[in-house]
């Protein structure tokens, strides 16, 4: 089993991946580099998914972003029943 120090490291490690993240998109955005920003006809795709429990709910507006999104879950579900089922007594 996982000591809780180490989640607690690893939560906080991926919160400041996610505002550097956040942080980066908006600086290559404000800055004109973005190539869908030039022509004018650039499309947006949005996925995502929201676990409850062991239970995903996917969404998203694309094909490819909801197959993505289902890829993900699955693998979040994986790593989650290997965390916390797996090194029971």
């Amino acid at each position: 089993m996982i000591k809780g120090e180490t989640l607690i490291f690893i939560g906080i490690g991926a919160i400041i991946v996610g505002i550097l993240l956040t942080f980066l998109g908006t600086a290559l955005l404000s800055s004109g580099k973005n190539q869908n920003s030039e022509n004018g006809n650039g499309t947006v795709s949005t996925g995502g998914v929201i676990l409850i429990g062991p239970i995903p709910i996917i969404f998203g507006n694309d094909k490819g972003m909801i197959s993505l999104a289902v890829v993900g879950a699955i693998i979040l579900i994986v790593i989650s029943y290997f965390l916390f089922y797996k090194g029971g007594p």
